[in-house]
């Protein structure tokens, strides 16, 4: 009974944090962050990923499923990019990691894609 407890005590607190931050039209900004949203949130079939115009071009976006899988890698190369999400990703929640040319995480969110 205590794992059940803790199961549902656990899915119930990611489910109601995977909304926060999110506006009415499902933006998220971040005051002081190189990503300034992205949309939609939750995503059906693709999400855009919008920069702050000073990000560096050897930055990369990295996704990965809330299993730790990595399911892309992309180099930023203008302020605007698109992700198409195809058939590999299912419905869940997803998480993207901004990465400097060094390799170091720079910037860390999640989303929802809802298929």
């Amino acid at each position: 009974m205590r794992k059940l407890y803790t199961i549902i005590l656990l899915t119930g607190t990611l489910i109601l944090t995977s909304f926060i931050g999110a506006d009415d039209k499902g933006y998220t900004a971040f005051a002081d962050g190189k990503v300034t949203h992205f949309y939609p949130n939750p995503a059906t079939t693709y999400i855009n990923f919008t920069f702050d115009k000073s990000i560096d071009k050897n930055y990369s976006l990295k996704i990965f499923n809330f299993m730790g899988r990595k399911m892309s890698d992309n180099r930023i190369t203008d302020a605007k990019i698109t992700i198409t999400l195809d058939d590999v990703y299912t419905r869940g929640l997803y998480v993207y990691q901004l990465h400097d040319q060094s390799g170091r995480i720079v910037e860390s969110g999640k989303f929802q894609v809802n298929k």
